[in-house]
């Protein structure tokens, strides 16, 4: 008689061992994670992946209710980069349209001039234009650091078209009588063309240092550089080669006949008609009014005296300007959408009056200033030596960390569970964090993971849970982060549709998704871990997405800061964590919840030693005895059945019952070699032991991390410098012992922080010394090139003088029309990071570029008149700046403004923004001095060479 399995045995399917699970605001769910190959454009990647997946979809299980419904499987992301992509994008893209609106306005309102204005504003998209085009040939992806570089390049790039269009019409008003309008151009082109590809070149090598960052930084700032470069060689070429024909054209268009320009005009007024209705209102609305001005203009032609003309240009100036500024204010909304449009007006109309108005008060006091300063040499120079000095006494004590943190519009939620707790009390601990986060209003959606997913990219253990917490914007926004307008009656409600949502209207209002006093994501998450409070389950760090993916995949760690602890023996390890986890909680500056040491030992092991002698009495070998252990606890696989095309192990093992308990393990029957049937409990010593959930190492030694994290107001280097200070002080007094074979490292973003800063210390003096030489080359004279240089020590200490301001409580601490200065222009301590650092070389590049301008000027100047006085010298010092200070200061001007929305933005990826835009604010403010100090230093050295001839 055959005997078959089913005869001696139940055959079942069974299930894998569990390794994880997954869980969506309390349900379980199935999910499943996509990786990018290294080196992928990660948005390609994810439009690959969603194209897959409609692709596959239809197939999906299904089935049909009762009702007749069709049910079906869909396959729903959970978490998506793209949308965090598309939203920093969207940020950028809405602060280079506001930086371009704003250099509009500053260059109408300056120059005062329409033709010249929109020559200049015009030259501005074709030069953005061509940076694209050069991005997409060398292939520069289009992310938020690689458009901010053309973001800050914004006022340098319209720079170059305004100092060679105020050089053009400044030679116009001069010509003398008969001078072909050719030759003005060309004559008014080449007096500047040198200084200004000596500026655009020291602005380029500036930038040096950003191609020679490694690692990370290397990665994401390299991207900025290359489009920075692109834009600025864009710009010379716009400047150099296509401005000086197009202003040619405008202007012989100005001379020509009354008809030809009444017609030109019109012809613009309807082509502004023609685009309002097909293209865009606002555009269309501003070339429409430019066209029937340009009408009105030509008629009073004539009619007007001189004083009545000069009245008339400056008011339509101020119309189109004011116009555009109204187009300017509906899309920056600069107090908040709380405020009407009238107040955010109102707002920007001041902001820019008062910036401007100084820049024109330097202009119209210019010549007096610089007499007063040519006059007292020493006490402005010891001015501007005390300034350079307290610059670097802020360097010196200003934080450091290796970047600001990018708002990812979602938090990764990382508590860790006792090693001990089993799978089904880790669900449940899981289940009740994400009912928990879930019932916060601002948040979206709450998918938690513990343990692992099916992929050795994945190595955690089930104690360690991940919660992914997507919270909503403030506002209502598109896929790229633009707040939307909804329909509004007249009591200022919503109005909704039949299904209950918000109608979209241009002319409405914004809705505000979170709580009046959820004023940040630091509140959400004030409030997340207010409700994730549950025994059993550690605390975590403020965590996102990408920056733990970041970290861990170059520390190994799942926080920003931590120790890494070395040894050969589990046991030291755990013991020296925790000793260095209750030390850590009384250093300055460190966050006393989020320290936490590893809990390497712990997890509960049934330990079966095998007794030697008695299994050698009964002829059994270790190997036999564990193979019975093997087949009748763990399983072992018999062979394997074939079912289409996939293949499953055939195991054996004992039913639950008799191998639930240490008890029943004894009873198991081991067959000796003379076939007695003997109870492994005769064999074997059954017993309890803890042992490590997990093992990891690196460098060859066992290894176990201490967690901890930062105070507000506390850079990263700061705290690390901190604790490493209190150790060593406790090692030395003998209060903190390490033992034998162990050793402890810091580990975390503090490593990046100081590898960067030592390459960026070693190239940085490098780049300077290069653009002294470049400006050795255009004046060939070193005390020339020194004067010039200078510009660069007075913006370092203006950039930092600034960043010491947003440190201070008292800075812009007022409201205006209900608005929180400090909140708009997010005011907060600035830790000296590699993006902050990326703003002073964008700063370097820029600062001599007053200086290049007014002692070119100067030198040529003196060519061709060398003065015999120190009087003389001065009237031709003086001279000199008076020529050249109304383009600098337009220049700066533009730069300044330019950089206003970059400051106030709050969309995704202003967090980068920000830092690097401080330092050049800054700087470029106080830059302004140059215009006082090149001219003050040339005087001197002219006077001191004049005195050793004796003269």
């Amino acid at each position: 008689v055959p005997i078959r399995i089913r005869d001696i045995a139940r055959v079942s399917l069974g299930p894998a061992t569990r390794r994880g699970a997954l869980d969506k605001s309390g349900t379980e769910a199935v999910g499943g994670v996509a990786v990018a190959r290294y080196g992928s454009n990660p948005l390609e990647v994810i439009g690959n992946v969603k194209k897959k997946i409609r692709e596959i979809e239809p197939g999906l299980p299904s089935r049909t209710l009762a009702d007749g419904t069709v049910s079906q499987v869909k396959i729903v992301p959970f978490y998506d980069r793209a949308e965090l992509i598309h939203e920093t994008i969207g940020t950028l893209e809405e602060a280079l349209t506001l930086e371009v609106l704003i250099t509009v306005i500053v260059v109408i309102l300056m120059l005062l001039n329409l033709r010249s204005s929109f020559l200049v504003s015009g030259s501005l998209p074709v030069a953005v234009l061509m940076c694209f085009i050069a991005m997409r040939y060398f292939g520069v992806d289009a992310n938020i650091v690689a458009l901010s570089g053309i973001a800050i390049a914004i006022g340098t790039m319209v720079d170059m078209g305004i100092v060679l269009t105020e050089s053009m019409v400044r030679r116009l008003e001069e010509a003398p009588e008969g001078e072909s309008l050719l030759t003005s151009i060309y004559e008014a082109t080449v007096e500047v063309a040198s200084a200004v590809v000596t500026a655009v070149a020291t602005t380029i090598i500036s930038f040096l240092p950003v191609f020679t960052m490694e690692a990370a930084e290397g990665k994401l700032f390299r991207p900025l550089a290359f489009t920075k470069t692109f834009a600025l060689l864009a710009s010379i070429i716009v400047a150099v080669a296509i401005l000086p024909p197009l202003a040619h054209s405008l202007f012989s268009l100005r001379r020509g006949q009354p008809r030809i320009r009444t017609l030109a005009n019109l012809l613009l007024a309807a082509g502004g008609a023609v685009i309002v209705v097909v293209y865009s209102a606002q555009l269309g609305a501003v070339v429409a009014l430019v066209g029937a001005v340009g009408v009105l203009d030509a008629w009073l032609k004539g009619r007007l005296s001189d004083k009545g003309q000069r009245g008339f240009d400056i008011i339509k100036n101020v119309l189109i300007a004011g116009l555009v500024g109204f187009f300017l204010t509906r899309m920056w909304m600069p107090l908040g959408v709380q405020q009407s449009v009238a107040a955010n007006f109102f707002f920007v109309a001041l902001l820019a009056s008062a910036l401007l108005g100084f820049f024109f008060l330097v202009i119209h006091y210019y010549e007096d200033i610089l007499r007063f300063c040519l006059r007292f040499k020493w006490l402005f120079l010891l001015l501007v030596g005390a300034l350079i000095y307290s610059g670097f006494a802020i360097y010196q004590n200003t934080g450091e960390e290796f970047m600001p943190s990018l708002d990812e519009g979602s938090f990764l939620l990382m508590p860790t569970a006792m090693p001990h707790s089993g799978m089904q009390e880790n669900i449940k601990n899981l289940r009740l964090l994400d009912m928990a986060v879930t019932a916060i209003p601002e948040v979206e959606t709450v998918v938690g993971k513990l343990g692992r997913v099916e992929s050795p990219l994945d190595p955690a253990p089930i104690s360690m849970y991940e919660n992914v917490i997507i919270y909503k914007p403030e506002y209502r926004t598109d896929e790229k982060g633009h707040r939307i307008r909804f329909k509004v009656n007249e009591k200022g409600e919503y109005i909704r549709d039949e299904q209950g949502e918000l109608v979209e209207d241009d002319r409405g209002q914004y809705y505000r998704q979170w709580r009046d006093h959820i004023r940040s994501p630091d509140d959400i998450w004030d409030e997340i871990v207010q409700v994730t409070r549950l025994p059993g389950v550690t605390s975590a760090p403020k965590l996102q997405p990408i920056e733990t993916r970041l970290v861990m995949l170059q520390t190994g760690m799942r926080a920003p800061m931590g120790i890494k602890v070395k040894g050969l023996n589990l046991k030291d390890i755990e013991s020296f964590g925790l000793q260095l986890e209750q030390h850590l909680k009384e250093v300055e500056g460190v966050k006393e919840a989020a320290v936490f040491a590893e809990r390497i030992i712990g997890k509960p092991y049934l330990q079966l030693n095998i007794d030697r002698n008695a299994i050698a009495r009964h002829g059994l070998s270790v190997a036999d005895v564990q193979r019975y252990i093997q087949a009748a606890a763990g399983g072992m696989k018999m062979t394997e059945t074939v079912e289409g095309r996939e293949r499953y192990a055939v195991r054996i093992r004992y039913p639950r019952e008799l191998r639930d308990s240490p008890d029943a393990l004894r009873r198991i029957l081991v067959t000796a070699g003379n076939g007695a049937q003997i109870p492994l409990g005769d064999l074997v010593e059954i017993e309890y032991e803890q042992g490590p959930q997990s093992i990891k190492s690196e460098d060859g030694f066992l290894l176990g991390y201490v967690l901890f994290d930062k105070e507000d107001g506390y850079a990263e280097v700061e705290v690390v410098e901190n604790a490493q200070r209190h150790l060593h002080e406790l090692i030395e007094e003998g209060t903190l012992r390490v033992p034998p074979a162990v050793s402890y490292t810091f580990a975390g973003t503090y490593e990046q922080q100081v590898r960067a800063n030592n390459r960026l210390m070693l190239v940085l003096p490098i780049s300077l010394a290069i653009i002294f030489l470049i400006l050795y080359f255009q004046f060939r004279s070193v005390p020339i090139s020194f004067m010039v240089f200078t510009g660069v020590f007075v913006a370092f200490a203006g950039g930092f003088l600034m960043i010491w301001l947003y440190g201070q409580e008292w800075f812009l601490n007022f409201s205006f029309l209900g608005t929180d200065m400090r909140e708009l222009f997010q005011i907060k301590t600035i830790n000296l990071s590699v993006a902050v650092w990326v703003g002073f070389l964008a700063l370097f590049g820029i600062a001599t570029d007053d200086g290049v301008l007014v002692a070119t000027f100067l030198r040529d100047s003196f060519r061709a008149n060398e003065p015999r006085t120190v009087a003389e010298i001065r009237d031709a010092v003086v001279e000199g700046g008076l020529r050249r200070v109304r383009p600098a200061m337009m220049t700066t001007a533009t730069t300044i403004l330019a950089l206003l929305p970059v400051l106030t933005s709050t969309g995704r990826g202003s967090d980068i923004m920000v830092p690097m835009a401080i330092p050049s604010f800054g700087g470029m403010l106080i830059q302004v001095i140059t215009m006082f100090t090149v001219p003050v230093l040339y005087c001197w050295w002219r006077e001191v060479r004049l005195g050793n001839r004796g003269v």
